[in-house]
C-alpha cells in the first residue's frame, strides 16, 4: 500500500502561527509566575514623587507584582489565539500552561531542596547576599497558595475569556474587533485579579490556622483595583496593535484562509 504523504507542519502556515503564539502564550505565562514575587513601587519605578492613594481606607504608595508588567503580551496572545483558533485552540493552552507552570514549580522545589556546595552559599557575600541558598529559596519559592491562586485565577480567567469573547463575536460578527477584545478582558481580568489575591493572601492564611496574618479585605480590593485598573488600561492601549497584528496575521494567511479559520472556530493543524 502507498504511504499517506506527509504533513509538513513547519511549513503549514496556520500551524505555524499556532506555534509561535503558543510559546509566546506559555513562556510569558511561565515568566510572569517567576518574577511575580517581586512587588515594586510605581512611582519610585518612574523617579515620580509617591502617590498616596486612599482606596477602601488603605493609604499607600501604588504597588505591582512584577508579573503584571508582562500581561499585555498574555492579552494580545489570547486575543490573536481566540480570534483565529477559537475555544478549543485557547482552551488546549490554558490547560497545557497551567500543567506546565505547576511542573515547572516543582522542579523548582526539588532544586531549593538540593544541598547547595559550601563555597556557593558565600560566594556573593562581598555583594551583600551572606546565604547565596537563602535568596535562592526566598525567590523562586513561592508558598502553595500563591501557586494555587496564580494558576487557579490564570485558568478560570483564560475560560472566562473566551466565553465573553465567543458570545460578543456571535453578536456582532466581523464588526467592533476593540470591543470583544477589551470587553471579554474586562470580565476575565476582573476574575484574574480577584481570585488570585484572595486565595493567596486571605484564604490560604485562614487555612494555615494563624502561622501568616491573612490580608484584610480593605487591603485585598485596594490592591486588586490597582491592578485590575493597570491590566484595563493596558488592553484599552493595545488595541491598536491588536489590529495591526490581525491585519499582518491576515496577509500572512491569505484572506481567504485566515477568513475560513476565523468563521470554522476550530484548531486548523
Amino acid at each position: 500500500m502507498p504511504m499517506p504523504p506527509s504533513f509538513d507542519v513547519i511549513n503549514h502556515r496556520p500551524s505555524r502561527l499556532f506555534i509561535i503564539l503558543a510559546g509566546f502564550f506559555v513562556t510569558n505565562a511561565l515568566v510572569a509566575e517567576l518574577i511575580g514575587v517581586k512587588i515594586f513601587a510605581l512611582e519610585d519605578t518612574l523617579g515620580l514623587e509617591p502617590w498616596n492613594f486612599n482606596l477602601f481606607g488603605e493609604v499607600g504608595a501604588l504597588q505591582f507584582s512584577a508579573g503584571v508588567l508582562l500581561w499585555p503580551v498574555v492579552f494580545v496572545m489570547t486575543d490573536l489565539l481566540n480570534e483565529y483558533y477559537g475555544r478549543r485552540g485557547i482552551q488546549l493552552l490554558s490547560y497545557l500552561t497551567v500543567g506546565l507552570i505547576l511542573y515547572a514549580f516543582v522542579m523548582i522545589y526539588f532544586a531549593i531542596q538540593l544541598v547547595p556546595a559550601a563555597w556557593w552559599v558565600t560566594q556573593s557575600a562581598g555583594r551583600g547576599v551572606a546565604d547565596s541558598q537563602a535568596a535562592f529559596a526566598v525567590t523562586f519559592g513561592q508558598s502553595l497558595f500563591i501557586i494555587v491562586g496564580s494558576v487557579l485565577a490564570f485558568l478560570l480567567a483564560q475560560l472566562t475569556d473566551v466565553v465573553v469573547f465567543r458570545r460578543i463575536r456571535r453578536a456582532t460578527g466581523e464588526k467592533w474587533l476593540w470591543l470583544r477584545a477589551t470587553g471579554s478582558t474586562f470580565v476575565s481580568q476582573l476574575v484574574d485579579s480577584l481570585v488570585v489575591l484572595y486565595v493567596a493572601f486571605r484564604l490560604g492564611p485562614e487555612l494555615l490556622g494563624g502561622y501568616i496574618e491573612p490580608w484584610p479585605w480593605s487591603r485585598l480590593l485596594a490592591v486588586a483595583t490597582v491592578q485590575y485598573s493597570f491590566k484595563f488600561t493596558m488592553a484599552i492601549v493595545m488595541t491598536p496593535v491588536i489590529y495591526w497584528l490581525h491585519g499582518m496575521i491576515d496577509r500572512y494567511l491569505g484572506h481567504e484562509v485566515a477568513e475560513e479559520m476565523k468563521n470554522s472556530n476550530v484548531v486548523v493543524w
